[in-house]
């Protein structure tokens, strides 16, 4: 059997048939397609009030969970973060931004053979500390990293 090059009618209608089964696969299964929206944590104006709102008690500060981010963002609509997880068992990992008006930025669900490193743009309107919430195996550990924001982009 020989193949034909794909012409333009050809692309469109793989296109259009790729389009159409992601489409019924969405709304046939909307479970896939959803993920849990936790307002009460992104409505949080505290660390404390996200902490409660995401079922944490108590955390300790472990030197396991990093922070990769620049110490001084020049524009602070968009300040990329990565957040890196080196306790086994991780099952989320969560940023937050202490001087934001809402205090929860991320939350990245991880699955059993996932990496536990994911990498965000957060917006910061101000220097603040970011915090990274990690939970494994039912514990929460936390690490944090002072962020300055320039407002002239002066960088100092």
């Amino acid at each position: 059997m020989t193949t034909q090059p794909l012409n333009r009618r050809g692309f469109l209608t793989r296109v259009a048939a790729l389009g159409l089964t992601t489409a019924l696969g969405t709304t046939l299964a909307p479970h896939l397609a959803r993920a849990e929206w936790n307002k009460a944590a992104f409505d949080g104006k505290s660390s404390a009030e996200a902490f409660k709102a995401l079922g944490v008690s108590a955390t300790a500060e472990s030197a396991d969970v990093q922070i990769l981010a620049s110490d001084i963002a020049e524009n602070g609509a968009v300040v990329p973060v990565q957040a890196v997880s080196k306790i086994p068992g991780t099952t989320r990992i969560s940023v937050l931004v202490e001087k934001n008006p809402s205090t929860l930025a991320a939350v990245f669900d991880i699955g059993p053979d996932v990496v536990p490193d994911v990498t965000t743009r957060i917006k910061m309107g101000q220097t603040s500390n970011v915090t990274v919430l990690v939970e494994a195996d039912g514990k929460y550990f936390t690490a944090t990293k002072e962020i300055k924001v320039t407002l002239g982009g002066c960088g100092g």
